[in-house]
């Protein structure tokens, strides 16, 4: 095999694991969101009778967990608005592990230059991450 067929090879198998990957990470988002609001509802039912208890799910009156123990913690109580929440950590999860995947890949075929540009990505996902949580 020429060294060219086996770069392919390498290179197209990357692109279905990262094709599996984004689709898992969004199907499984949004399942859990789907799961989530359907625990919110069913441990609230009054969610679906009462237009004021609905607004307080939409007007900030009811608090959702926003750190990641306060949303393991809630996923153990079966708390619909940490399983929500789980959901979108998984859905901002799956891009930031598509780039890590990217840059074992790179290593791995020796492209440094673009395992470079695709760490610093991954470093602004990162501080930008970082900096928004510490915004506030």
């Amino acid at each position: 095999m020429k060294p060219s067929s086996e770069a392919n090879i390498q290179v197209a198998a990357t692109e279905k694991l990262i094709s599996n990957l984004l689709r898992t990470g969004v199907f499984s988002s949004a399942a859990l969101v789907l799961l989530g609001t359907i625990v919110t509802f069913l441990r609230h039912p009054a969610y679906m009778r009462s237009v004021d208890q609905q607004h307080q799910l939409t007007d900030g009156r009811i608090s959702f967990p926003t750190t990641l123990p306060a949303i393991v913690q809630g996923l153990g109580h079966l708390d619909g608005n940490a399983v929500v929440m789980a959901g979108l950590l998984v859905l901002i999860a799956t891009p930031i592990l598509r780039v890590a995947i990217s840059i074992v890949a790179f290593l791995q075929m020796r492209d440094r230059v673009f395992a470079a540009i695709t760490t610093l990505v991954l470093l602004l996902l990162v501080a930008s991450l970082s900096l928004g949580r510490a915004g506030g």
